[in-house]
């Protein structure tokens, strides 16, 4: 199974040009060899309940005496065995064989200077002062391997594949038609959602101002921040939302979360508070205007607000009644979050006012995506899971919440869940939508008048993200990942529909009349994959147009 959960852009000239590995020191084999020792222990700990469910009862009935011998005598006893081998210490009998006058090494020291040391080649020899050292030769290849250019974009790919989670890192080369995978990142649990951040975070966060960084949400209540810049990291550079009692001093926080995986056993589930979510975090959305906040939603019916500067929770709202799905930042009034929920609403809530009475909104199921219109700002979308994309006014707020609010107008977009959604950056009415029903669809909503300019089923499985890229240079290229594992990049600025309806808008590149796509090759399929070839009811090899109709 592989499954390609959530996705995002990071935009040119963000990104390191030369990123660095990651160094394992001393101090760093010390903390991974505690951590696997702690985890080695609860795994012994939990076989041994397992095979002996009566052993730990047993033993603490034994805890005051043993074979008879006393608490104090036992100390005793210790005592003097350690007393003994005190004594004997002295006569160092542990390096009693080894020879004293064995020769040590030292540097070699020639008469005339350091002569000893030069190297010398034979006549058929490299000249070792001319060509790098194998080791060397090949750490500089490796360089140039890991260089992102300033014309690269980068696509972050939360992925599930045969129960690993991940986060892998493309590198989008346009000009060249290529993406790969540049690195990948290991996180704990399934990935839900990314969201890309330009604030340093962490240790030494204090010595930069721009930063290159990712917040991934998973079916754990943390959230993990880690620098895109580092290339086979072991840990995050920060963890947001753990307990307070779960890192004690002198801890790590990966050898304090394999202790409260232990605890766990023995507590019930934390309930809902104010410093740290309890449940799977949903949604991500960074502040671009105040940008060391970052709010997040979760399925424990709470949005929080984190300073990324300290990396803790800076306030904790409950404006929904059920879980939290889907949260976006308003593009000028930054203050204000837009935040949609399973229990059917949407509120715009300003989050210096927490106990203001906040606008909302009343939709007929739940909710999939809210985003502001970043064209208009007074208007936003919502998407629901009957397949709806509804279109506000946020000027006009419902005094009813009885039955689902009036919106300006409403699109049915698709048979199944509209997934996922995005605005166009850089063409305004351009929309695309993505869902469970495994179609990517284009529309036109201008004069606010929706139309389906072309759908498309790209292979990828049920749709779980689309995204437009964020640079006016790829403007039309638009990012495609689902339940295949697959991530595409679909330049539509080559389909025709596309090109007919757009055109009159923004300059259209030229186009030798195929379509481009660019994606890693194929290595698996769905195991859902419906027969029918990728042919859509009223298209052509998957696509069709309302050209056509």
């Amino acid at each position: 199974m592989s499954m390609t959960l959530a996705t995002t852009w990071v935009r040119r000239g963000v990104a390191a040009q030369f990123p660095t590995k990651y160094q394992v020191d001393e101090a760093e084999l010390d903390r991974i060899s505690k951590l696997a020792r702690l985890q080695l222990e609860d795994a012994q700990e939990d076989l041994e309940n397992a095979q002996n469910p009566k052993r730990d009862d047993e033993e603490s009935e034994d805890t005051e005496s043993d074979n008879g011998v006393s608490t104090a005598e036992a100390v005793k006893a210790n005592g003097a065995a350690a007393e003994g081998t005190d004594d004997l210490r002295e006569y160092n009998l542990d390096d009693y064989d080894d020879d004293d006058d064995a020769p040590q090494q030292s540097e070699k020291f020639a008469m005339f200077g350091n002569v000893g040391s030069l190297a010398y080649h034979a006549p058929h020899e490299e000249d070792p002062y001319l060509v790098l050292p194998e080791g060397e030769q090949d750490s500089e290849d490796e360089r140039e391997e890991l260089q992102i250019l300033p014309s690269d974009n980068l696509i972050l790919a939360a992925k599930v594949e045969d129960e690993v989670a991940h986060l892998e890192v493309f590198v989008y080369e346009d000009e060249a038609d290529n993406l790969y995978i540049h690195h990948d990142i290991m996180l704990p649990a399934i990935p839900l959602c990314v969201e890309w951040i330009n604030v340093p975070v962490g240790k030494e966060a204090e010595k930069r101002t721009e930063g290159n960084f990712v917040a991934v949400g998973t079916m754990s209540p943390e959230i993990e921040v880690w620098d895109l810049d580092v290339v086979d990291s072991m840990y995050p550079n920060a963890i947001l939302g753990q307990e307070p009692d779960a890192t004690a001093e002198g801890e790590t926080n990966d050898e304090s979360s394999t202790k409260k995986k232990s605890s766990k056993k023995k507590k019930k589930k934390p309930k809902a508070n104010d410093d740290y979510h309890v449940d799977a975090v949903l949604a991500l959305a960074a502040n671009r205007q105040h940008r060391n906040l970052l709010a997040s939603a979760s399925a424990d019916k709470t949005v929080k607000l984190w300073d990324l500067t300290t990396g803790k929770c800076a306030k904790s709202y409950t404006m929904h009644r059920d879980k939290v799905c889907a949260l976006d930042w308003h593009p000028t009034e930054s203050t204000v979050l837009l935040s949609g929920s399973y229990d059917r609403t949407v509120i715009a809530t300003d989050m210096r006012a927490p106990d203001a009475v906040a606008p909302k909104w009343v939709v007929e199921a739940d909710v999939e995506k809210v985003r502001w219109d970043i064209h208009d700002p007074n208007f936003f979308f919502v998407t629901t899971e009957i397949g709806t994309v509804h279109y506000f006014d946020a000027r006009v707020v419902p005094t009813s919440h009885d039955k689902p609010s009036k919106p300006v107008w409403t699109l049915h977009a698709h048979d199944g869940a509209v997934s996922a959604f995005d605005i166009s950056p850089s063409v305004p009415g351009l929309l695309a939508t993505g869902s469970e029903d495994k179609r990517v669809k284009l529309w036109n909503i201008e004069n606010n008048i929706p139309s389906m300019v072309v759908a498309r089923n790209l292979d990828v499985g049920r749709i779980f993200s689309v995204q437009f890229a964020p640079d006016p240079d790829v403007a039309f290229r638009l990012s495609v990942a689902g339940s295949r594992g697959q991530l595409q990049v679909w330049d539509i600025s080559t389909n025709p529909s596309v090109r007919k309806v757009f055109a009159h808008k923004v300059k259209l590149p030229e186009t030798d009349g195929k379509e481009r796509f660019v994606a890693l090759p194929d290595d698996g399929t769905d195991d859902d994959e419906e027969e029918d070839g990728g042919m859509e009811a009223g298209g052509r090899e998957g696509w069709e147009s309302m050209d056509e109709d």
